[in-house]
């Protein structure tokens, strides 16, 4: 078994981002908090040891498939790589068994999933007892959260370690490393790349190094030389191969329920700028424009409400617009309820609401009071309305009487907001209570 990879593997015409694959620990960059100097990997490589198993939980273009082959070789183990996507328990069968003849002769196997969450039930069970004996030592690679995706029984006996993306200067790094090698990158060639092309494809590629470099290659590629044999690669040269960052998102994925998350807490945060921003993240995205009018008609009344009522008629108006137009041109109505949202007075005073039901809980069945039954039915011959005052009957339309069950009368759940309109409706409601009300209807006095 070989304990260094052979240069074959990593020689033309693999593409840029293959051929510069990290070989040893020292080329890799990123991940500073998992493999720097004194950090949990870099010890337990150069103990000789590793995890049970262990899940890489991160962005696409991050190192996790490259730190994998890294840890089989720092510890020359035979690593073998699966797909989720394109392997099944076939697979893995053939995988043990060639684990098994391996283990005979003292050696150890290393298997690498990649995209380990799209591996059903039943496949994430036909790794167990293998992971459990010992017998494989397995990395998973997965972009989605592995607590979701992956069972519990295997990540009982896996430690997770998350990825970071790659920041721009570790994107600067690898770019610089593709020019100036002549091996294995292009510095074999007669180059000459601005330093703004440079900056912006590290900008621009998202944290993704696989991206970065494909983005260099195509730029050199498909760029003539000119009468003295340079190949000039500038910046409009590489906004043609890269115009624009792909969102990372997944309807179903974290990247959905983030995203979504940082919109909503936005515009209850006041930050207009922010709002607009997440907004056009996720339409731009693809998300379901009706998933996004219905967060903002909930945040209407939940974070708004009484302190500007008009919120959620912008809000229903958005909706409405939503089905008549259509996008793009509901991109406009959206915007402007997201900025009217944003900008309005905040309040939360509905959650008034959710102690009441609280109480409910509390309480138990109570009795509707007799003066507020309703007297339509039976109520002569039980007494069902007797007692009631009409409040139009009273001065201000208001009279002092009990609304709430026996033994909650006394109980009191909305607390007015500060903000906006609220304070004057609030105000009103005291007032009101404060006065009590006339207790002694006009002679025109009418029950239920």
């Amino acid at each position: 078994m070989p304990k260094k990879s052979s240069p074959l593997l990593f020689a033309p015409p693999q593409p840029l981002a293959a051929r510069l694959r990290p070989r040893t620990l020292a080329e890799f960059v990123g991940q500073e908090h998992l493999v720097g100097e004194g950090r949990i990997l870099r010890r337990a490589l150069r103990a000789g040891r590793l995890f049970a198993s262990m899940i890489f939980w991160g962005p696409p273009g991050s190192g996790k498939t490259t730190l994998a082959r890294l840890a089989a070789e720092a510890l020359e183990c035979r690593f073998v790589s699966l797909s989720a996507v394109m392997s099944g328990v076939a697979d893995l069968r053939r995988v043990v068994d060639e684990a098994r003849r391996l283990q005979t002769a003292g050696g150890r196997t290393v298997v690498l999933i990649d995209e380990i969450h799209r591996f059903n039930k039943a496949q994430q069970d036909a790794l167990l007892p293998h992971v459990e004996e010992g017998l494989l030592t397995l990395i998973g690679a997965t972009t989605e959260n592995p607590y979701f995706e992956i069972i519990g029984p295997l990540l009982s006996r896996a430690k997770i370690f998350v990825f970071h993306p790659l920041s721009e200067a570790d994107l600067l790094a690898i770019l610089e490393r593709a020019l100036s090698s002549r091996d294995l990158g292009l510095g074999g060639l007669n180059l000459r790349v601005t330093p703004e092309a440079l900056a912006y494809m590290a900008r621009m590629a998202g944290g993704d190094a696989r991206r970065a470099l494909n983005t260099l290659e195509l730029a050199v590629l498909s760029t003539d030389p000119d009468a003295q044999g340079v190949i000039a690669t500038d910046l409009d040269t590489v906004r043609e191969c890269l115009p624009r960052r792909d969102l990372l998102y997944d309807k179903r994925g974290d990247a959905h329920y983030d995203t979504l998350s940082a919109f909503i807490k936005s515009v209850r945060g006041s930050d207009v700028d922010a709002a607009l921003y997440w907004l056009a993240r996720l339409v731009t995205a693809g998300e379901d424009p009706r998933l996004i009018v219905r967060r903002l008609l909930i945040l209407a009344a939940e974070d708004i409400g009484l302190a500007d009522p008009q919120g959620l008629v912008q809000a229903a108006a958005a909706a409405r617009a939503l089905e008549w137009v259509g996008l793009p041109e509901a991109e406009y109505h959206l915007a402007q309820a997201t900025i009217y949202l944003a900008l309005a007075p905040k309040s939360n005073s509905t959650q008034a609401y959710f102690r009441a039901k609280a109480a409910l809980q509390e309480t138990g069945r109570t009795q509707v009071p007799t003066h507020l039954q309703d007297p339509s039915r039976d109520g002569p011959a039980l007494g069902h309305g007797r007692g009631y005052r009409y409040p139009h009957d009273f001065p201000e339309h208001y009279v002092d009487q009990q609304y709430l069950p026996d033994g909650l009368e006394d109980r009191s759940f909305y607390e007015p907001g500060p903000e906006g309109a609220e304070p004057a409706l609030a105000a009103r409601w005291r007032e009101l209570r404060k006065k009590g009300g006339d207790s002694t209807p006009p002679a025109s006095g009418q029950e239920a």
